[in-house]
């Protein structure tokens, strides 16, 4: 394969461009991500399921093998099968792929 430098002179405009290109897909993705670390659905549900009664405050943590659920309330029955209807309705997620547990102090 003999080619010119005349003839890669020719595209350098191309090469240039696919140079670029691959730099870019190597950048890190941003994640939709806030600063704190905590991803969009977190904090909507959060804001969700703190609005349910008896939920007092919240922390949630998803990922897509299932979702962690820590809140005051996690002690009634009552409020830790609201939240697991409400964040499997959100997330799609079984109920089995669910933890409520109790928020400590």
């Amino acid at each position: 394969m003999n080619i010119s430098l005349r003839a890669l002179g020719k595209y350098k405009y191309v090469l240039l461009l696919m140079l670029c290109a691959a730099l870019l897909l190597m950048l890190p993705q941003g994640g939709g991500e806030a600063a704190d670390g905590a991803s969009e659905v977190e904090r909507r549900l959060e804001q969700v399921v703190s609005d349910i009664d008896g939920a007092g405050r919240v922390s949630v943590l998803c990922s897509e093998d299932g979702a962690a659920v820590v809140c005051d309330g996690a002690g009634s029955a009552a409020v830790r099968l609201d939240i697991v209807r409400a964040v499997g309705a959100y997330t799609g997620l079984g109920a089995d792929r669910i933890s409520v547990l109790p928020m400590a102090g």
